[in-house]
């Protein structure tokens, strides 16, 4: 087992939700709120949910002992607040896998999730769910975005183009 692919899937990670906070920017503060029928509602709840199971999943990994929030928790009213967060998030995430060897990648780890269930599983199998948690609900952002502004509002969150962009000249 290799840690190539997750420090891959980190980069990606911060460059996919750099250039979808970017695009929320670009929204009046109505937009962004707005409750349009997405599981956490709103671009903005839709964001903060993703950052709230980030901090739970490391949290996880690290065997921090606090208390889990609830998934829906809005841990920052401001876009500018929650951006700086995700910013300060995606940078623990690359950290925390920059840290590892391959033997701790491969290794279970136990923990209990949000209704105090317990679970043991191998760690790269739950790095495998956070990544693809992340590109999922981006996903919903994406498609927000789209409703609100057209296909132009939205950007391109290829892992193609984060290859092509990271890899050029």
């Amino acid at each position: 087992m290799t840690l190539r692919p997750y420090l891959e899937f980190a980069g990606y990670n911060a460059w996919a939700n750099l250039r979808l906070y970017d695009a929320a920017a670009r929204l009046d503060d109505a937009d962004f709120r707005a409750g349009r029928g997405a599981f956490f509602g709103s671009v903005h709840g839709t964001l903060n949910h993703l950052l709230v199971a980030d901090r739970i999943w490391l949290d996880r990994f690290t065997q921090a002992d606090r208390p889990q929030p609830a998934l829906d928790t809005i841990l920052h009213a401001a876009l500018a607040d929650l951006r700086a967060a995700r910013i300060a998030e995606d940078a623990r995430i690359h950290a925390f896998i920059a840290g590892l060897d391959e033997a701790q990648l491969a290794a279970a780890f136990s923990y209990a999730n949000s209704s105090g269930r317990r679970f043991t599983q191998v760690l790269s199998d739950a790095l495998d769910h956070v990544f693809n948690h992340q590109t999922h609900h981006r996903g919903q952002v994406h498609c927000l975005l789209t409703l609100i502004g057209g296909r132009d509002a939205a950007p391109s969150l290829d892992l193609i183009a984060y290859q092509r962009e990271r890899f050029a000249g």
